[in-house]
């Protein structure tokens, strides 16, 4: 497992463990030890692997467990753009490795989708001055029990194994990252985000809190936030909730 040459030019550096409970635990673990950021924390397997609203990340052998460590990136406030700015490298690497597939889109707030069905899921976490940013990535195999369909880079027929993803992946954050800086252009990383965005436009639901929300899916605003318009016309802004699509209509 190696950095991409990007990434490695830029200062990045990388941890490589054959199992840990969490990567994402791992690299919480090393804010309180003085580590300096920039720090990638890869493991072959997780053990307590964790998704988004504390769901359990099915972790086994041979798909892409990551985490990214990075130290006063930006102003606390604007540390949730952290999340836009990996969906948009995400995105951009697996389709560079898929050959410019628009077949690959992002789901708010930034599953990556392959068709309709969930490739990869990214959790992003804060602790003290540090900020991770955690990446599971289907390669090999992927779950059947999730709230709706899973796939992996295997099942659609890419033969992109884990460190060719790992690989392109830390240097298209490298990359995005600089594009983002610090939080001064988010209004770059947003369109980036829209390009890549799937089921605009398409009628949805969003459950948060116990509530479901009919509507159709708008984008996001200036501040990331999802805008879905209730069937009578306003504007709802949505922080936080679980969307979905129905009928699917990705990139």
């Amino acid at each position: 497992m190696d950095l991409g040459k990007g990434a490695a030019r830029a200062g990045f550096r990388l941890e490589h463990f054959a199992e840990l409970g969490s990567t994402n635990d791992e690299a919480v673990s090393r804010i309180a030890s003085g580590d300096p950021g920039r720090l990638w924390i890869v493991a072959d397997s997780q053990s307590r692997g964790r998704g988004r609203l504390g769901r359990v990340w099915s972790s086994p052998p041979g798909n892409l467990f990551a985490s990214l460590l990075l130290i006063e990136p930006c102003a606390r406030p604007i540390a949730p753009q952290l999340g836009f700015v990996a969906g948009v490298a995400l995105a951009d690497a697996l389709r560079g490795l898929l050959g410019g597939d628009r077949r690959l889109a992002l789901k708010w707030p930034n599953d990556a989708l392959y068709d309709g069905a969930k490739i990869s899921g990214l959790l992003l976490e804060s602790s003290g001055i540090g900020c991770v940013i955690g990446f599971g990535v289907n390669c090999e195999t992927y779950p059947d029990d999730t709230p709706y369909p899973a796939t992996s880079l295997k099942a659609i027929g890419a033969r992109v194994g884990r460190e060719a993803v790992f690989a392109a992946l830390s240097d298209a954050l490298a990359m995005w990252l600089d594009f983002w800086a610090r939080g001064e252009n988010f209004a770059y990383i947003r369109r980036a985000w829209l390009d890549v965005a799937g089921g605009l436009d398409a009628p949805a639901k969003v459950q948060r809190n116990g509530n479901v929300m009919n509507g159709v899916f708008r984008g996001i605003d200036a501040q990331g936030r999802m805008l879905l318009e209730r069937p009578n016309g306003i504007m709802e802004t949505i922080e936080a909730g679980d969307l979905s699509f129905a009928p699917p209509n990705f990139g």
